[in-house]
């Protein structure tokens, strides 16, 4: 059996989970500006929807990359399901009409946030899902595997804002109550197929770990930035704010452009999907093979910062969908290459999922100050302002990623027997 079909058949039923996951929370995420717009959100209050996102996903991050160590990838990742599920309940309810009948408008912007911290509190799982690959993968496989990962959630992205969009017209709450729906089932099919990859011996090794090693290698980060871990977190980080300060804003800056509404955005969201799951199931490994990781990351800055700099001067509609294509091409590139590069870096594999996890904090740092600065440009500075912004991040983040080291050479290995057969277990 080839390489590419013993790595598929170990990430089948994780990229499945992964995927509803995805098309769950991208019925919900593009609808809600306008949905705050209509009741009287600034943009600064709209960039307040994914930073409170960020703001769980930081806490909680950490925390459940650590118990995943302790007691499984599984367990926690259907945690983050559920948690999910609920958030996205209270989202229907905010957004139904009878709430809308009963609640003034700072009440509704109140439900509306608190369905994004639930949601981030959920969507904070991210970091399991790359501990799950890092355990089940073999070290020269992992980008490859990173990418069918991202290309499940590009799907995801594919899918699920269109699907939204058009399920706008059936109720407001419509999106909503279908995403949680889509996590029940998520729920059910994880809990047959999705099994656990760490083994008795590496869940034993993290309970033998001090308590503090989640906090000792979040400071790492800051205390020894050169360090290839660190820069590697650090350029995840960069990266993720630049993409998050745009995406929180990009709602309204079609909106102000070229007059999307909620019927049109997932329309948008779609065709990014599409370039972002050819990216990674066509793309990816060869130029992986071609460039190395190292130079996969870089490729992939230097396509965002090139999206990022021309999509204000975008003179029509057909103009904007040509460069904003480089988004998801960059994505593409940059985040695999970069999570596949951090696993190849860490030596103690009962470290995976809280070193993951860190990752996750500082991207969710991340996420919480880019959607909060770039709705300040927006409202302050003008609808262009957040771009050339973001430009400017991933241009110095291009910097910080220029000198990087090679990963050590591991041993070509498959992972052990128990954690590679309950991947794709059936039961």
């Amino acid at each position: 059996m080839s390489d590419q079909r013993v790595t598929f058949g170990r990430l089948w039923p994780l990229m499945l989970t992964v995927f509803v996951d995805m098309v769950g929370w991208a019925f919900v995420f593009p609808i809600a500006p306008f949905f705050a717009k209509r009741l009287g959100a600034t943009p600064f209050v709209v960039g307040l929807l994914p930073a409170v996102y960020a703001l769980a996903q930081l806490v909680t991050a950490p925390l459940w990359g650590r118990v995943s160590d302790l007691r499984g990838r599984r367990p926690v990742l259907l945690l983050g399901i559920s948690i999910a599920g609920v958030a996205h309940l209270i989202f229907a309810f905010a957004s139904s009409n009878w709430a809308m009948a009963r609640f003034d408008n700072q009440a509704l912007l109140a439900i509306l946030l608190l369905s994004r911290l639930v949601g981030g509190a959920g969507g904070a799982s991210t970091g399991i899902v790359q501990a799950f690959v890092g355990d089940a993968i073999r070290p020269e496989e992992r980008a490859k595997a990173f990418g069918w990962i991202s290309a499940a959630t590009s799907a995801g992205i594919m899918f699920g804002p269109a699907l939204g969009s058009l399920a706008t017209n059936i109720g407001p709450a419509f999106p909503g109550l279908v995403a949680a729906t889509l996590c029940v089932v998520n729920l059910g099919f994880a809990q047959r197929f999705l099994h656990e990859t760490t083994s008795h011996e590496t869940r034993a090794g993290a309970r033998s770990v001090a308590p503090g090693l989640i906090r000792a290698r979040a400071s790492e980060v800051l205390q020894r930035p050169r360090r290839p871990v660190s820069r590697l977190i650090w350029i995840y980080a960069f990266g993720m704010m630049a993409f998050a300060a745009m995406n929180a804003m990009l709602a309204l800056f079609l909106d102000a452009r070229f007059g999307f509404t909620e019927k049109t955005i997932g329309w948008a969201y779609s065709g990014i999907g599409v370039v972002g799951v050819l990216m990674r199931v066509i793309i990816l490994d060869p130029t992986v093979r071609w460039l190395g990781e190292r130079g996969v990351m870089r490729l992939g800055l230097a396509a965002l910062t090139v999206s990022l700099v021309l999509q204000p001067f975008a003179p029509s509609l057909v103009v904007y969908g040509f460069v904003v294509l480089l988004v998801p091409i960059g994505t593409a590139l940059l985040f695999p290459a970069n999570s596949s590069l951090v696993t190849r870096f860490i030596a103690e594999r009962h470290e995976l999922g809280a070193i993951m996890g860190v990752q996750q904090t500082y991207g969710g740092v991340a996420r919480l100050i880019g959607p909060l600065w770039s709705g300040w440009a927006f409202q302050q500075l003008g609808s262009g302002a957040p771009f050339f912004l973001c430009a400017g991040l991933t241009a110095i983040t291009y910097l910080v990623a220029i000198g990087l080291e090679a990963p050590p050479r591991l041993k070509s290995q498959t992972p052990p027997a128990e954690p590679a057969a309950a991947v794709a277990g059936t039961g």
